[in-house]
């Protein structure tokens, strides 16, 4: 213990340019300074030490061999263990100090304001996570590398993707290859229903056995979709569209056999005591195992239609929907894997000189669904519900190899959150438990068992998130990059969608150009079991995409419309909002909604900030309009009123979701004073942090919002600052004939109609009357 405090003394002694040079280069830097030499011979005493006296306890070398067998820790050098000290040098100790002394000296001021405003401002400042879930390091560790990977062997946690040990390294479990290898093992008696999947009515055989010709491939490449509307009970209005001959029109079952489903074993009897936290809510009690949206959806999806549905909610429905769709997946994948094992045993017993054509059941690689969904809390949600659905009961549990590490990687901490912030309930619903967003997983399926953290081309489910595909991925000209796996995708399946506009759009995008292209490699893949259809680069026209989310979007629908070849044709679910979200504004204040013209969707951008510029600002610039809040939905726009509000030289403040707390707090300061007669605000700061601004009289929504709801929330925020004295509010909307969709969820369809229609170009709605 008193050599490595006398190293850390003599860390102390260094300067903060000669810390930030060793930390970053490995190597003093020549600087002539006075503690140079003697910081030297520290240095090279405390390496030289550290490198031939590794220090270790016994409690350490103990608690490392009761750690998980699966779990790999890469050993760390002297070098490692001297860069870990300095990372927690009082030198950064320091600057985080003053960054929170910073931060500390906001919420002073802002204390000021009132008792109310005191308590949001806390909000900010009670250590919250980041938008990406990464909570901030603490003040004062000061643990060396060597205490730190003591304690997480201790505890079983894996070191081998912690930034802190200068080891970045995504774990793969290789150990269970040829237990899950699906060309070396063989169908068992018990597990399959090898004889329910030969049936011709098997909706799964009939999808993937379908031959389709180069006449019917040439139509669905260049002729138009013919569509048709269907009314179903709970859905609503359907759009069907296919390209090739009209097929027969889709009809919901009232009351569903699980046995009519061609549900793969056990599904048929895991299923209803799965689903029964659904069925037991509902009004009226029925002996379906399925809710009556539950029925719709899987109709369609055992259909094997493409899906659209845009009315997912994360407080009433969204656990209903990703029940649906894990049974759908799942039992997909367990019929494609008895397929394969039961052939497997024909090959073994067949004559030589047996024509193998027979047994093409394979893609040309093994993934064959792909899940993106936004957070590893999501992806925690699923594994439990696979693992749920193929335990027959308590007593049957299957194997699940790499749960306790997954458990730990994709689980959250109840402690984490601070328990005194007020968020709205659907705040609290979609950012529940493990809100991180670059993650990926592969997982395995064979008959009892299931693999976690599978290499992905043994894998047969691959779960994961956008930025996390895309980073594997990778972009052109990179060397190292891969996208073969996901050559053979046979179901993709894009859950709350919306989520992903308020990350990166261009991600999804980037992952629907290179799904189903030919591979590079052949990995190893048997020839003679590739279905035609792979070999002919015909997977797209069968890959069903089912796509889910809050809310219509156009970006969302062109992914659906442009990017969604089955041959089976597509499904839509189009039901029009009647009221809109402004009939949830309470305060008293007149909404002007202001008509701007454009010629064309990609001048529209250029055409709504000339007309800012040119007719709406000059309104605001008065003294008198202070407090004005101007709400934009797209960074991009945000950017370019803040260099033009710059260059004007006006008063303003602005946030945005990468302005850190401190900032944060003082701009909210500093506008609900008066001392800035202008806040830009963003729509994403909006969606991750829902922090009431305070002090708004005057409001301009630059462009509609993304989500209806937030057009409503943003108005009653008018109300935080009621002092009793009567405020003169002020609403102003700018929209285009191309904000159509966003216009009739915020004021319903037919005033929609009526507004694009009219001859006028300003109309006026006043909420909070009696």
């Amino acid at each position: 213990m008193g050599k490595r405090r006398a190293g850390r003394e003599g860390l102390r002694s260094l300067s903060k340019k000669q810390k930030k040079h060793l930390r970053e280069f490995g190597e003093e830097h020549p600087f002539y300074d006075k503690v140079f030499a003697c910081c030297l011979i520290w240095l090279l005493l405390l390496l030289l030490l550290w490198s031939c006296f590794p220090f270790q306890s016994e409690d350490s070398d103990k608690s490392s061999a009761e750690s998980d067998s699966e779990t790999e820790v890469e050993q760390v050098s002297g070098y490692h263990k001297l860069l870990a000290t300095l990372k927690t040098s009082p030198e950064s100790e320091s600057e985080e100090e003053e960054d929170e002394s910073e931060s500390d000296e906001a919420e002073e001021s802002e204390a000021e304001m009132d008792s109310e405003g005191s308590q949001e401002t806390g909000e900010a400042e009670e250590g919250e996570e980041d938008k990406n879930g990464v909570p901030e390091e603490g003040e004062g560790t000061t643990d060396t590398a060597e205490q730190i990977l003591s304690q997480e062997q201790a505890d079983g946690t894996d070191t081998s993707c912690d930034p802190r040990h200068g080891v970045i390294e995504e774990f793969t479990d290789v150990k269970h290859e040829s237990e899950f290898s699906l060309e070396t093992n063989f169908m068992e008696e018990e597990s399959g229903d090898c004889n329910a999947d030969k049936r011709d009515s098997n909706p799964f055989k009939q999808h993937m056995d379908k031959e389709l010709d180069d006449k019917e491939i040439e139509k669905m490449s260049t002729l138009p979709k013919t569509s048709s509307q269907s009314q179903w009970p709970r859905l609503g209005q359907l759009i069907f569209s296919s390209t090739l001959e009209k097929h027969k029109t889709l009809k919901v079952d009232r009351e569903v056999d699980v046995k009519q489903l061609y549900l793969h074993k056990p599904l048929e009897s895991t299923w209803p005591k799965v689903n029964k936290q659904f069925l037991s809510s509902l009004d009226k009690p029925s002996d379906s195992p399925f809710t009556p949206l539950q029925r719709e959806l899987f109709c369609i999806m055992n259909s094997y239609r493409d899906l659209f549905y845009p009315e997912r909610n994360a407080l009433t429905n969204g656990e209903e929907i990703r029940h649906a769709y894990c049974l759908h997946a799942l039992n997909h994948v367990l019929k494609a894997n008895a397929q394969v094992l039961s052939n497997n045993a024909k090959r073994r017993d067949r004559k030589p000189g047996t024509d193998t054509d027979d047994y093409r059941d394979q893609g040309l690689t093994r993934p064959k669904v792909l899940m993106i969904v936004p957070f590893r809390e999501c992806a925690l949600r699923i594994v439990h519900i696979f693992i749920s659905l193929l335990e027959v009961n308590d007593k049957k549990k299957i194997d699940v190899s790499n749960k306790k590490r997954f458990k730990g990687e994709f689980g959250s901490d109840p402690e984490e959150k601070p328990p005194n912030l007020k968020r709205p309930e659907d705040y609290e619903a979609v950012f529940a438990g493990n809100i991180d967003d670059h993650f990926r997983i592969g997982v395995a399926i064979l008959q009892k068992s299931m693999r976690l953290y599978a290499p992905f081309y043994s894998s047969d489910i691959i779960i994961a998130s956008p930025l996390g595909i895309r980073t594997v991925i990778g972009a052109e000209g990179e060397k190292k990059r891969d996208f073969d796996f996901l050559s053979s995708i046979e179901m993709l399946i894009i859950d709350q969608a919306d989520i992903y506009l308020m990350q990166n759009w261009e991600h999804v995008l980037h992952l629907m150009k290179h799904i189903n292209l030919l591979p590079l490699d052949s990995h190893g893949v048997d020839f003679s079991r590739v279905r035609m259809l792979n070999l002919n680069n015909w997977s797209k026209y069968y890959r069903q995409t089912l796509l889910f989310s809050a809310l219509q979007d156009p970006q969302i629908n062109s992914v659906f419309n442009k990017h969604c070849f089955n041959y089976v044709g597509q499904v839509a679910i189009r039901n029009v909002p009647l009221t809109g979200s402004i009939s949830h504004v309470v305060v008293q204040l007149p909404h002007v909604f202001r008509r701007l013209e454009a010629e064309s969707l990609t001048s529209v951008i250029d055409a709504r900030f000339q007309f800012f510029v040119d007719k709406v600002l000059p309104e605001y610039r008065d003294a008198i309009m202070s407090h004005t809040l101007i709400y934009v939905p797209s960074y991009f726009s945000y950017v370019r009123l803040r260099n033009y509000f710059k260059k004007e030289d006006l008063n303003f403040t602005h946030i945005c979701e990468y302005t850190k707390k401190a900032a944060v707090c003082r701009s909210r300061r500093f506008f609900l004073k008066g001392e800035k007669q202008f806040l830009l605000f963003t729509e994403r700061f909006h969606f991750y942090k829902r922090y009431t601004i305070k002090g708004i009289r005057n409001l301009i929504f630059y462009e509609l919002p993304t989500y209806p709801h937030f057009y409503s929330e943003i108005c009653n925020m008018l109300k935080a600052t009621d002092n009793g004295v009567d405020a003169t509010w002020t609403c102003t909307v700018l929209y285009s004939k191309y904000d159509a969709q966003k216009l009739a969820a915020v004021v319903g369809i037919d005033r929609t109609a009526q507004m694009l229609q009219s001859k006028k170009d300003v109309h006026l709605f006043v909420t909070g009357e009696n």
